[in-house]
């Protein structure tokens, strides 16, 4: 049985079956680029993920020609750092990208910060921002998830890394012909959910935790924990004291 669940975005679209989630980029008209409201739904899939009982994820575009054209430039997601894995978002169990055609800026970032990567043989690995001249930083976190050098020639050149050379260097688990990466993460997400969930999980956060963290993941890091104070409910009934000249109580919510 599928089970489909309505998101914040109409592009974005959530379904599971068989113990996996697919969690799918829908909007072929922008080329997939993505805005805050689509970040927002992002993070609403994999907050179900996380708390249902799929064990293993899949990231996609419902379009084979691209996975996506990175962040909307004309509604740029101020906050897209929260639906990134290993940035504003974290679990335990496997998430898998699949990428075909190109990954651009943002889009590209959101695949490789997810456990496993699969790509079609026409896909194109490609960060703009040097070119482009604005950037935020969130991109140096993938040198924890590529060879440092490839990773900064792709940064730095804003040049396409093909997906043989991304295959060959150890940026990608998997390459296939082209229309058959959705097909080959399927696949690979059987395996995983097959596999001993409690272990899977285990063993992603020890490696995770062995490699450690970034500075940009230190900071979302540190967005993330400022937030949930300051808009908590506790900060929101403290100021409401102060402008009643009354001493606040705190629940811890």
């Amino acid at each position: 049985m599928t089970l489909q669940v309505p998101m914040i975005s109409d592009h974005i679209q959530y379904s599971e079956a068989d113990g996996i989630a697919e969690i799918t980029i829908c909007r072929p008209e922008r080329r997939n680029a993505l805005n805050g409201a689509m970040f927002e739904a992002l993070r609403a899939c994999f907050d179900r993920f996380a708390e249902g009982e799929a064990k293993v994820a899949i990231l996609a575009s419902g379009d084979d020609t691209i996975f996506s054209a990175g962040a909307d430039l004309t509604d740029p997601p101020e906050h897209f750092w929260r639906a990134v894995p290993e940035f504003g978002f974290t679990t335990d169990k496997p998430i898998i990208a699949a990428i075909g055609g190109k990954a651009i800026g943002a889009g590209l970032v959101l695949a490789l910060m997810c456990d496993f990567v699969v790509v079609g043989e026409d896909a194109e690995l490609i960060y703009p921002e040097a070119k482009v001249g604005v950037a935020k930083g969130a991109v140096t976190a993938l040198v924890k998830r590529a060879p440092l050098r490839v990773a900064l020639e792709m940064m730095l050149t804003g040049e396409p890394v093909a997906a043989r050379r991304a295959f060959d260097t150890g940026m990608v688990n998997r390459i296939v012909p082209a229309g058959q990466h959705r097909a080959e993460a399927r696949r690979m997400a059987g395996t995983l959910a097959a596999n001993a969930p409690l272990v899977l999980q285990m063993l992603k956060r020890m490696s995770l935790d062995a490699i450690g963290g970034t500075p940009i993941q230190s900071f979302y890091d540190t967005n993330a924990r400022v937030d949930r104070v300051m808009n908590s409910q506790d900060a929101r009934d403290a100021l409401e004291a102060f402008r009643e000249k009354r001493k606040p109580v705190f629940h811890g919510r």
